[in-house]
């Protein structure tokens, strides 16, 4: 089914691509700006099974972006920029910004040094256990499960499964059948509960895989040295806020904060929310993120920026460059705001 997806949007930018429909739409659409969200940037690895493909840009393909923003003469800011460009309505240019999600090292490895050619600022959103190497990246623990073996057992409510991993077909559909189980689970310990057990049954050590994709205290405070580089906020565990009480999720927002003011001895005053999406960001986690005095806050939300969007700072939407579809002529189609708008219903604004 998500192969499907997929399938059904690379033919939709295809579409736009080669009809040129987004040259005409670009004057309605494309607004006065947006942010681009990545996570991992890193070469293309050869594993034929890659369910988390989509998290992952080459860095050819960031760099490619870079190119096409400066030769639509559109300024890469950052967010501090970004905020107060909306708030004072400064929009004689059109402005982007780069932010990558949840602190992977390969940012500072290969991000970084290009982001640097092109003089472009970046903001990386940091979830404080994964610094601390404690983390639980569940989703790659759940690649790594189906990874090295040929079939899961796994207890699903009242059902014993035994599901086929024999061929990377197989893996895939078993990785997308146990990663939506695992995400519709009601909460946060179940999900706990049922990641560890199958990685104690398969034998994955999840805290060495967050160990060895993610950037340590050390490392977060050699990328925070950067003048480019601005550290943010992305929660303490990367939990589902929206399936939290209201006060765990306070708290998984400020201590998450304080911890990073802590290693930096700087302010924080941007975040993004664990997974982003409507079934995990809205108006509470919003009015979370304004109380606790955050200048803005980021969503998985599709969508370019308007001036609508200054009244919405801690609801503000993003533009993923997705893994999954690297072809440069889609660079256009996701600059005009097409996509985005095509995705969202042709909603400008999507805060509720």
């Amino acid at each position: 089914m998500k192969q499907l997806r997929n399938n059904v949007i690379r033919a939709g930018l295809g579409a736009l691509y080669f009809s040129g429909a987004h040259h005409l739409l670009r004057p309605l659409l494309s607004g006065v700006g947006a942010i681009f969200m990545l996570h991992h940037v890193r070469p293309a690895r050869e594993a034929v099974f890659q369910p988390n493909r989509h998290l992952e840009v080459t860095p050819e393909f960031l760099r490619a972006t870079l190119c096409h923003l400066r030769s639509r003469d559109i300024d890469i800011i950052s967010m501090d920029e970004l905020h107060e460009r909306l708030v004072q309505g400064r929009f004689d240019r059109r402005f982007a910004a780069f932010t990558l999600d949840d602190g992977y090292r390969d940012n500072l490895d290969y991000a970084l040094p290009l982001l640097r050619e092109f003089d472009a600022p970046l903001a990386v959103y940091v979830a404080s256990d994964f610094a601390e190497g404690t983390g639980r990246l569940w989703w790659t623990a759940l690649e790594a499960v189906i990874a090295k073996t040929e079939q899961v057992d796994v207890r699903v409510g009242n059902s014993a499964l035994r599901l086929d991993a024999t061929t990377p077909a197989a893996k895939q559909a078993t990785f997308d059948r146990l990663h939506d189980w695992l995400r519709a689970l009601p909460g946060e310990h179940d999900l706990a509960r049922e990641i560890e057990a199958l990685c104690t049954t398969y034998d994955v050590d999840m805290a060495a895989l967050c160990r060895s994709l993610c950037l340590s205290w050390a490392e977060v405070k050699t990328f925070a040295a950067d003048p480019l580089v601005t550290i943010g906020a992305h929660s303490v565990s990367h939990c589902n806020l929206a399936k939290v009480a209201e006060d765990v999720a306070a708290q998984e927002i400020a201590t998450s904060r304080a911890r990073i003011e802590q290693a930096l001895q700087r302010p924080v005053l941007h975040l993004a929310y664990p997974y982003g999406d409507r079934e995990a960001a809205g108006m509470r986690e919003f009015g979370l993120a304004a109380t606790a005095g955050f200048k803005t806050a980021v969503t998985t939300r599709p969508g370019m920026l308007f001036a609508d969007n200054a009244a919405h700072m801690t609801a503000l939407p993003r533009v993923s460059l997705n893994g999954n579809y690297q072809d440069a002529r889609i660079l256009p189609v996701l600059t005009s705001g097409a996509a985005t708008a095509m995705w969202n219903g042709f909603r400008r604004i999507a805060a509720a």
